[in-house]
């Protein structure tokens, strides 16, 4: 059996996309160690038989020391452990984790679950960062990327060497977010999930529901997501003042209110890798409309399975929302479950799954 670490930078990271790989792995005997950021929810993995690391870190920004003492504590780990392999996801777990273990001699696999707006804004920041892929996972064993776009980008500046591949995202569990056909359309319901914040089009979002609300009378803007910058949730509480949007701020239970909408709006500017709540959405035979970016026209089959539009053009985007409206009720029905067939052929999660479990098994051929 493999012993077998895990870098994560928050506990519903791995619960909420990975618990399934962690599960299989675990079943089939393996030492799984995770190192987090302590949480009560770790019980969660600890019930599953997995050893927990406490490791603090900082998810955003960098900070030289805080950062240092992260790369410490990873060899440390790996010093103690003695791992056959390591998994990280994420951009600080990739990075000094792949540094960690390329001082150790070990194997590290790690998975770019997007870019954020690491690459999207051209500053400093960037720029570092790049430097810190360059000198940390071009010399891992393997990188995971989830749409052509990041391997590409990583490939054309030299931030990877040749042993790459491509994952549908990280899935989406079919049986935890099942197919439920459409509400009466007597009033449409449209949502946002995500982070309030620019990067994800709240504002695209905010003046698409402006715009709709005075030309129709039967739909209904929903937000929810918790608050990530400060001058975009003005923003948002304004246009509830209006009667614009109803805010719903972080819901645990995202699935009742997916159930309750047609449509999910996903306005994103980039940095996705694949998205997660356009996968859950389209599992559950809900209508996506999203940006014409990687990370979304992945998962929409433009005009058969909902609407691609064009980043930040908020016109474009109210022409969208305007043909969905005006579908009959037949043809979104046929729209959501083409959306629910797409995922089932090539999201699911059992996919994603394999493709880790195939890694052990190629570790333990080798040995």
């Amino acid at each position: 059996m493999a012993k077998i670490l895990f870098l994560s930078n928050h506990f519903i990271t791995l619960y909420a996309f990975r618990k399934e790989i962690i599960e299989n792995m675990c079943k089939e005997g393996h030492e799984v160690y995770l190192s987090l950021p302590k949480s009560k929810d770790n019980i969660y993995f600890e019930k599953l038989g997995c050893h927990i690391i406490i490791t603090p870190i900082q998810r955003k920004g960098l900070n030289p020391i805080k950062d240092t003492l992260l790369l410490g504590s990873y060899i440390r780990i790996m010093r103690s452990i003695r791992p056959d392999i390591i998994f990280s996801f994420t951009i600080k777990p990739n990075i000094y984790g792949s540094i960690a273990s390329r001082l150790m001699g070990l194997r590290q696999i790690c998975n770019v679950t997007g870019t954020g707006s690491t690459f999207i804004k051209k500053n400093v920041l960037g720029w570092i960062c790049k430097l810190l892929y360059k000198g940390s996972m071009k010399y891992c064993y393997k990188v995971f990327f989830q749409n052509m776009g990041d391997m590409m980008f990583f490939k054309e500046n030299h931030l990877v060497k040749d042993r790459i591949e491509l994952l549908p995202g990280s899935g989406v569990n079919l049986d935890e977010h099942p197919y439920i056909p459409l509400p009466s359309s007597v009033n449409l319901n449209f949502i946002f999930i995500g982070r309030v914040m620019k990067l994800k089009g709240i504002d695209e979002y905010l003046d698409c529901a402006r715009i709709i609300c005075r030309k129709y009378r039967n739909v209904s803007f929903y937000i929810a997501g918790w608050n990530e910058e400060t001058n975009c949730m003005e923003k948002v509480r304004q246009a509830q003042d209006e009667g614009i949007v109803k805010y719903l701020g972080f819901v645990k239970d995202i699935n009742n209110w997916i159930e309750r909408c047609h449509c999910i709006i996903h306005p994103a500017h980039g940095g996705e890798g694949i998205s997660n709540v356009l996968l859950e959405c389209a599992a559950m035979g809900r209508v996506c409309i999203a940006s014409d970016i990687f990370g979304c026209r992945e998962i929409i089959t433009d005009n058969i399975s909902g609407y691609l539009f064009e980043k930040g053009n908020v016109y474009d985007l109210v022409s969208k929302v305007e043909r969905f409206i005006s579908l009959p009720d037949k043809e979104k029905k046929e729209m959501a479950l083409a959306g629910r067939r797409k995922v089932e052929k090539e999201f699911d999660r059992n996919i994603v799954v394999c493709k880790y479990m195939n890694e052990i098994s190629d570790l333990r051929n080798e040995q």
